[in-house]
């Protein structure tokens, strides 16, 4: 087994281009672990609100996953890194899994050009939908960029990383030509509240040298554990206004953050296991609403 791995990983290693050319730079900077944090909810928020598959499954559709899978995630973090340079001097995440920003010319002309894609989804959605995409642009700049930047503030760096649910209510709207249930809006903003700030604890330390103050600084180790499963206890209370099974499926999340804080797992590690768990919760999501619109 041991052998797999490192030949996947070796073949792996070949064909990602080198950290050192544009294009494996940006694609390191857009954090491809994270991709589906912008684009599942995209999946999830269609299936919700089709009551078909010749609904679910449109040009639309397609152009908010592609949008919301790889220029997204170029913008977001393009921008968050641009403006992180100090902080990121102290992280040791930028060693080990991801890259500091390095600047140029080529790069803003991308990160900015993964912006401007957005423009002609903006023209073709349904009002609502135009909404809460500049909505959505409009968090993803100023979470990090000044002169509000979001991230310096505690509470607020928490509340504005509803963000990342603003990509299934554009799908929904796309769709449904409708908003969402409230309850599941809040549900997932709240859900992303609690995911935002647990990821922030590995931060502490390198936020605080930095001077940087966040929620999870102002709280310390401990009681951000709670404020995030208190958050996604909230959150899975919300989905359950929507389905029970939601809310109970959303309880695990309040159930990990639990194990994490009363085991010996550093956090730092145990934050890597997320984009896993949410793939996996993400998908059970999407297959049930599939189940019940093709059998039920």
């Amino acid at each position: 087994m041991t052998g797999v791995v490192s030949s996947l990983a070796s073949n792996l290693a070949r064909i990602v281009p080198s950290e050192d050319r544009l294009s494996g730079y940006l694609l390191r900077l857009s954090r491809p672990r994270f991709w589906f944090y912008l684009a599942g909810p995209v999946v999830v928020g269609a299936a919700y609100a089709a009551n078909g598959t010749a609904e679910l499954l449109t040009p639309l559709t397609f152009a908010l996953f592609a949008y919301f899978l790889v220029p997204a995630n170029v913008f977001l973090y393009g921008v968050n890194d641009a403006f992180d340079r100090d902080i990121d001097e102290h992280n040791p995440k930028k060693d080990e899994k991801e890259v500091r920003y390095r600047g140029g010319t080529a790069v803003r002309v991308v990160v900015a050009l993964a912006g401007l894609l957005a423009v002609p989804l903006l023209v073709v959605l349904p009002t609502v939908g135009t909404l809460a995409f500049a909505l959505y642009l409009f968090l993803a700049v100023e979470y990090s960029a000044p002169p509000l930047r979001f991230k310096t503030t505690p509470l607020l760096d928490s509340l504005s990383n509803g963000l990342y649910a603003l990509p299934g209510v554009i799908a929904f709207v796309a769709v449904a030509d409708a908003l969402p249930p409230t309850a599941a809006i809040a549900g997932a903003w709240l859900w992303t509240m609690a995911m935002h700030t647990f990821s922030a604890i590995p931060d502490i330390e390198p936020d605080r040298e930095a001077g940087i103050s966040t929620t999870a600084t102002f709280l310390g180790e401990g009681p951000t554990y709670a404020y995030c499963g208190v958050v996604w206890l909230a959150a899975a209370a919300a989905f359950a206004l929507v389905d029970y099974r939601l809310g109970l499926l959303l309880s695990v999340y309040p159930l990990f953050v639990t194990g994490v804080a009363l085991s010996d797992v550093a956090v730092d590690r145990a934050y890597w296991w997320f984009p896993f768990l949410n793939t996996v919760v993400g998908a059970v999501m999407t297959m049930g609403k599939l189940w019940v619109m093709l059998y039920a």
